[in-house]
Formats: C-alpha cells, sequence, structure tokens
C-alpha cells in the first residue's frame, strides 16, 4: 500500500508545514503543530455548473426576510432577527448558557416559523429532553438528533428542509472524508465548510456552536470565523446570574450591539432595562463611586464606576482594572498628575465596572477621572450625577457621539445632574435635568464634585 502523505498543521490559526516544529511561524503558539494527513483536494468542493460573472445593475435583490427567534435581545444583537441562509457561531466559556439560548431559540422558532432541528454531538436527545423539561420547552415542531457525522447530518437536512438548524458544536461533527480526528483544524475547516455551502445553497439559516481556548478566543482555526457571517460571544462569570451576548462580527447589522440576560432555574430571560440592573445595588454616601453614561450600538448603558486608592505597600504600585482598558487608566491616572496636581504615584489604584460589563468607548474617561479623585480625596461625588466625556492629553474634555440618547437615558432613571463637555450642549435639548457643561478635567471635578 501507498503510504499517507502527511503534514503539520497549527490548531490555532491552520498554518501547514512539511515537519513539526516547536513554534508556530505565523502565529507564534508553541507546541500547536499536530499531525495531519494531507488532502488532495477540497472536499467541500461539489459538482456542478461553474457561476459566471454578472453585472451588478443587473442582479435582483428579494425582499429582505428575517426570522424573529422570538427573544429580543438575541433579535437586536443578531441585526433585526435572523437571515435565511446565514451562519451563525457562538463562542463562550462552558457552562456559560450557549445550549440553553440556542434551545430557548429554536423552541420559539419553531412555533413561529416551522421545523426546527437541533443536532447534538455532544449530548443525547434524553439529556437535551431533561434541560427542556426544566426549562418548561413544550414545541411540537423541534426535532433532535443526537449525530456526529457531516455527511448524516446534511442528509436529515435535505430530507427534513427545516426553517432552522442548530449545531452543538462545530468541533464534535466531523466529515469521514478526512482521517483526521474531530476537532483538528481540517475537520473543523471541511465541515464548516459543507454547512456553509448547505446553508447558501438551501436558504436555511445554521448556529454553531463553538468551543473557546483559556485565552476566551475561539478554538479553531481562524478561518473559521471568517466563513461564517455571524459571530457571537457569550460573556459573564459562571458565579453571577448576569450574561451579555456580544457581536463581533455580522454582516447583516451592526457589532456594536449586546444583550443582557439573567439567568434563572427557568432557563435565561431578557433584561429589558439594564441600566436600572447595573444599578441596583449601587452603595451612596460613599467615596469612589461614580455612574458614566455609555453606548452600546443605540443602547444607552448606566454603568456605575467604583475605584479605590490607597497607598503602596511594594516598590512599583499597583494598577488594576476589571471591565476598563489597563492602559486607558494609566493614561487618566497620567493626566490627573500633571495637569491637576494629585499625587498618585505612590498609590495602588484599583478600578472595576461593576456588573461585569466592559466599556471600551472613550465617553467614560471623564468617569474615571472623577472617581480615581473622589477616592484618592475621600471625597463623595453627589449619587444624582451622571458624567459623560472623553478626556485627552492636555487636559482638555472632548465631545463624545449622541450626547442626548445618554442624557435622556440619566433622566429616565432619576438623576438631577449631567457633567458633559461643553461642545455636546447645543446638541441636548432635554428638560428636567441640570446640564454642566465643562471644557478641562480641572472644571469637572471643581463642578461636579
Amino acid at each position: 500500500m501507498a503510504k499517507t502523505k502527511t503534514l503539520f498543521a497549527c490548531q490555532k490559526c491552520g498554518c501547514q508545514a512539511p515537519k513539526w516544529l516547536g513554534k508556530c511561524p505565523d502565529c507564534g503558539e508553541w507546541n500547536s503543530m499536530v499531525e495531519e494527513p494531507e488532502l488532495k483536494g477540497s472536499a467541500s468542493s461539489l459538482p456542478g455548473e461553474a457561476s459566471k460573472p454578472i453585472r451588478l445593475s443587473d442582479v435582483t435583490r428579494a425582499a429582505e426576510q428575517r426570522l424573529s427567534c422570538g427573544i429580543s435581545e438575541f433579535d437586536r444583537v443578531l441585526g433585526g432577527g435572523l437571515v435565511s441562509g446565514s451562519m451563525v457561531l457562538i463562542g463562550g466559556d462552558p457552562g456559560i448558557g450557549k445550549s440553553t439560548l440556542l434551545l430557548q431559540a429554536a423552541s420559539h422558532l419553531s412555533r413561529g416559523a416551522g421545523t426546527v432541528l437541533y443536532v447534538s454531538a455532544e449530548e443525547s436527545a434524553e439529556q437535551i429532553k431533561l434541560r427542556a423539561t426544566r426549562m418548561g420547552v413544550v414545541a411540537e415542531e423541534l426535532y433532535l438528533l443526537a449525530e456526529t457525522g457531516i455527511e448524516r447530518i446534511a442528509t436529515h437536512i435535505k430530507a427534513m428542509k427545516p426553517k432552522a438548524v442548530i449545531i452543538d458544536s462545530i468541533q464534535t461533527v466531523f466529515t469521514s472524508a478526512l482521517d483526521s480526528a474531530p476537532g483538528s483544524v481540517s475537520q473543523v475547516r471541511e465541515s464548516a465548510g459543507r454547512l456553509m455551502t448547505l446553508a447558501k445553497g438551501s436558504g436555511v439559516p445554521i448556529f454553531l456552536v463553538g468551543h473557546v481556548t483559556k485565552d476566551g478566543a475561539l478554538a479553531g482555526p481562524r478561518v473559521l470565523e471568517h466563513l461564517v457571517d455571524t459571530v457571537l460571544y457569550f460573556e459573564g462569570d459562571c458565579g453571577h446570574a448576569y450574561r451579555i451576548l456580544r457581536a463581533v462580527k455580522n454582516r447583516f447589522g451592526s457589532t456594536n450591539e449586546i444583550g443582557v440576560f439573567e439567568m434563572k432555574e427557568s432557563g435565561l430571560c431578557e433584561v429589558r432595562n439594564p441600566s436600572e440592573l447595573f444599578l441596583s445595588e449601587r452603595p451612596t454616601g460613599v467615596p469612589g463611586s461614580v455612574v458614566v453614561a455609555a453606548l452600546e450600538g443605540t443602547r444607552p448603558l448606566l454603568v456605575e464606576l467604583q475605584a479605590l486608592v490607597s497607598s503602596t505597600s511594594f516598590g512599583n504600585p499597583r494598577r488594576t482594572t476589571i471591565g476598563v482598558d489597563h492602559n486607558r487608566l494609566a493614561l487618566l491616572v497620567a493626566v490627573l498628575e500633571k495637569k491637576v496636581g494629585l499625587h498618585l504615584s505612590g498609590q495602588d489604584i484599583f478600578l472595576n465596572a461593576a456588573g461585569g460589563v466592559r466599556l471600551n468607548e472613550p465617553s467614560a474617561d471623564l468617569g474615571i477621572v472623577a472617581v480615581v479623585a473622589s477616592s484618592h480625596l475621600d471625597r463623595v461625588v453627589d449619587p444624582q450625577t451622571v458624567f459623560i466625556g472623553e478626556v485627552g492629553l492636555s487636559g482638555e474634555v472632548r465631545a463624545v457621539s449622541q450626547p442626548e440618547i445618554r442624557v435622556k437615558e440619566a433622566l429616565k432613571l432619576g438623576f438631577t445632574r449631567c457633567v458633559l463637555p461643553v461642545g455636546n450642549l447645543k446638541q441636548v435639548k432635554v428638560k428636567g435635568i441640570e446640564l454642566i457643561g465643562v471644557k478641562s478635567v480641572d472644571e469637572a471635578l471643581d463642578k461636579g464634585m
């Protein structure tokens, strides 16, 4: 018999080499090269007539129709609903609630749209039935399939013609055309390629569940994220009840939207007003607590920032952040030292965004400055004040986008004062809340504290 040719593929990025290497030359990952059989051709290629070039003006476009998943927070992150023929990849830590969310969505889809096929390559049908009973899921048109072979899964999809398909998970299904183990680069790539061809050809939307690594990134080759239409991350701490669904790629909508859920015994429940949730346990009358108005997509969020500034007992002071960029804190602390005159070089600074929220936009800068100064000076900030604004390196306060939406959210939750950049004052026409325009960090600390 002829000897099967093999090569070594990186399980992180998919880079191939003729011999084993300790370090991947592309992504720099150590001990990620695994021996796999060499592919003579693409296993996902299908015979048929080749496509021909066509003028853009001659392309006819049907009216966009989206299927509602029955969960408004899920639909929001997807961009308004599920697009026919799309592939959605959902990743998250084990036990975070990926299968629970998709089982709830499958139940709603089956009642509203028709037949839904739930393919489980990790659990038996009896295990899924136990979870569905605990959650109170009742759906006559929801079908379960415990299968790992991609060819048999494709056969069932073509025969049933469901309105949606869920594959749980992509790392555990495999194709018989390859000899490598499930979860390897070649298996994940070829299995996802076949499902993509099936989804685009039949118009059936497919959900894929993806495992994540210790770093929180999706396991497997990066080509998997490029292949699908939408990539969602399910974030949260298993020790807390709140979960955040965030889009990092979306060909049919914005990547700035988030969905907020609360994990209960009966499953995941939508949180209609996340701002109220994040501020529900906020302490009052203590230094080191400030509320900022952030924007996630089209949704304004009021988030509590907490800071603790204390004298360091080490040679180098610590700068620890949770939910806020570490480099951003270092930059703003330097501004406070240089422009305001606060001596923070010998202080440990701990900063936390309460509720497990990640603040990425610069509109939270003014709140970070205020909360660090509040803790350092041991001065209480008015609990009815919200801060909005970006801080520059020269200590100026810059305008932010969509200030009126943020101010309206603060007014709705009972806040009476808002410290914001002078450049945003003309854009905000909201009555019932005091607007304090500031030009610099000094002025913001004087008027806001």
